[in-house]
């Protein structure tokens, strides 16, 4: 593929935490952005973007699109040579799973991959799925071939009623694979992050589940302690880079683990407490295991004992060796994600 920056490109769900920064790292690199989004009237909600667009060489149109709507997204992929999908719905309690989380993640990839089909234009697909395709409990990590998780692992234990997110970035990634093997006209590539942290561009509208989290641990709810619940950590910076390269390098290809750092929550918390320790009541020791067991179940219905079961005291592993291999992705360090998300929550006023 032979890059033309005379060429737009289509980002969905333009104006999420992610997709931002995939913005503006096109618009500085003088791309004119086809930003599709549910509501263009809403300018507050894309304000920082504009903000951006003024002070690069690239250019920004917007365009209404809904991921349940079949052909919506036609006017904003025309003429298009890349397309990166990032609208799905990030969203851990929710009410109905199907309705929430399976069909705007399913049906909106269909939908915009099958747009790319009618557009002789595009020639390739990047789209964001999940380690969450990937793993369903960290137990999974421990279990996989070689101990950690490889682009090669698919979630198999993720269900409607058990880890419904998991399960619909699963299906979500599955339907585009099908989709993309039954065509010869553009490529897929797939970016699959773990826990995305770090600044948000759009930090007064942005509802990343990252930041509940750490509105927990800086509000006092997790005061007692606060979980050894294995997890990946990657910078909202560093994923955005991964889409373009994944847009744009010519070795892109298949899957990519986008996950910089294998941890879990109190070692998050214990991150902050040099810097803000004094000021905020951060969590200053783990929860032992058979506590959690007790009054998990009671706090959150989430928390049921299956899940701390495999999540807690059980060491989280990825393998992020291809993606700095064949995209040239550095990761910022875990200290800077950290402190970088947390500042941004004081600045807003979110804490």
């Amino acid at each position: 593929m032979t890059i033309d920056k005379s060429k737009p490109v289509m980002v969905t769900g333009a104006n999420g935490y992610v997709a931002s920064w995939l913005v503006k790292r096109l618009l500085e690199e003088g791309f004119t952005v086809h930003a599709a989004v549910r509501n263009p009237a809403k300018t507050e909600k894309h304000a920082h973007l504009d903000a951006v667009a003024e002070k690069t060489s690239g250019n920004i149109k917007y365009f209404a699109a809904d991921l349940l709507t079949e052909g919506s997204y036609a006017e904003a992929i025309e003429g298009c040579q890349v397309v990166f999908h990032t609208a799905s719905p990030f969203i851990l309690e929710v009410k109905d799973p199907q309705k929430d989380l399976i069909d705007p993640a399913v049906k909106g990839t269909a939908n915009v991959l099958n747009q790319a089909n009618k557009t002789p234009s595009v020639e390739r697909v990047v789209v964001t799925s999940s380690c969450a395709a990937i793993y369903c409990d960290a137990i999974d990590t421990v279990n996989a071939p070689g101990g950690q998780l490889t682009e090669e692992v698919w979630n198999t234990t993720a269900s409607i009623d058990y880890q419904p997110y998991s399960y619909s970035k699963t299906l979500a990634e599955k339907k585009a694979w099908e989709i993309a093997n039954a065509q010869n006209q553009w490529q897929l590539v797939t970016i699959n992050p773990s826990f995305v942290m770090g600044p948000a561009l759009n930090a007064g509208t942005t509802t990343s589940e990252s930041y509940t989290l750490l509105k927990q641990m800086g509000d006092g709810t997790f005061k007692s302690g606060a979980p050894k619940m294995g997890v990946g950590v990657v910078d909202v910076r560093d994923v955005a880079e991964a889409h373009f390269q994944a847009g744009f390098n010519q070795n892109a290809q298949g899957r990519y683990i986008t996950s910089a750092h294998n941890t879990n929550f109190f070692d998050m918390a214990q991150a902050m407490v040099p810097k803000y320790g004094d000021k905020y009541p951060l969590p200053k020791k783990a929860l032992p295991k058979w506590l959690l067991m007790l009054v998990g179940p009671i706090v959150n219905k989430a928390f049921t004992r299956s899940f701390i079961k495999k999540n807690v005291n059980v060491e989280w592993k990825a393998d992020n060796s291809k993606i700095k291999r064949e995209l040239g992705v550095q990761f910022r360090s875990f200290q800077e994600t950290i402190e970088d998300s947390f500042q941004t929550m004081i600045d807003n006023g979110m804490i």
